[in-house]
């Protein structure tokens, strides 16, 4: 008899809330493009024990049961069949960062996107808030605010825009990987905060 796959993902759990101090994993640079491709059902399945939560973005997991950052980091990388940098943060941290948030209740204009990104480690330096990739004429991208480690923005939905986002790294002094402000809605929701 076959192993049944479970894909455990943060719409089957409308009703299941989260303590805050659950890991909220942050898979970066996977299932983009054809590159780095891997089902992160699959993976939720293999860490079931962790009980571990795929929220629908690539490489997006929250994980409900206690595990250490640095286990749960091991366990993630020895499952996945390429090299990864992995983000991990408690979801409190997430909360408290997300209580900050210049994102009011309204939606964004048709022609912004709304993120998050989250870097491996808070910026020793911060640049001038708000930050506008360019910085001269229309801007791309722009940074809201930034709180601990979480940067909240907006980008316009065109294909430079997300070139935009790679020079985060460099200006933050950190790697840093990027989420749409729907996904860290769903996973706050899930923390029992949305």
């Amino acid at each position: 008899m076959g192993t049944r796959l479970v894909d455990r993902r943060a719409d089957d759990h409308e009703r299941l809330i989260i303590r805050p101090m659950a890991l909220v994993t942050f898979i970066r640079g996977v299932n983009v493009g054809g590159h780095k491709t891997f089902r992160p059902s699959l993976l939720a399945n293999q860490l079931q024990q962790y009980g571990i939560i795929n929220i629908g973005a690539a490489g997006t997991f929250v994980v409900s049961k206690p595990v250490s950052a640095t286990r749960l980091r091991s366990e993630l990388l020895r499952r996945l069949p390429f090299e990864a940098e992995v983000m991990i943060c408690r979801g409190q941290e997430l909360i408290a960062a997300a209580a900050d948030s210049p994102f009011d209740g309204n939606p964004p204009a048709s022609d912004l996107v709304r993120f998050v990104s989250v870097l491996a480690k808070a910026p020793r330096v911060l640049p001038s808030i708000p930050l506008c990739i360019p910085e001269d004429g229309r801007w791309l991208l722009r940074i809201l605010s930034v709180r601990d480690r979480f940067l909240f923005g907006i980008y316009r939905r065109e294909m430079k825009a997300i070139g935009c986002l790679g020079r985060l790294d460099k200006l933050f002094g950190a790697p840093a990987t990027t989420r749409n402000w729907n996904t860290i809605a769903a996973i706050l929701k899930l923390l029992g905060k949305g």
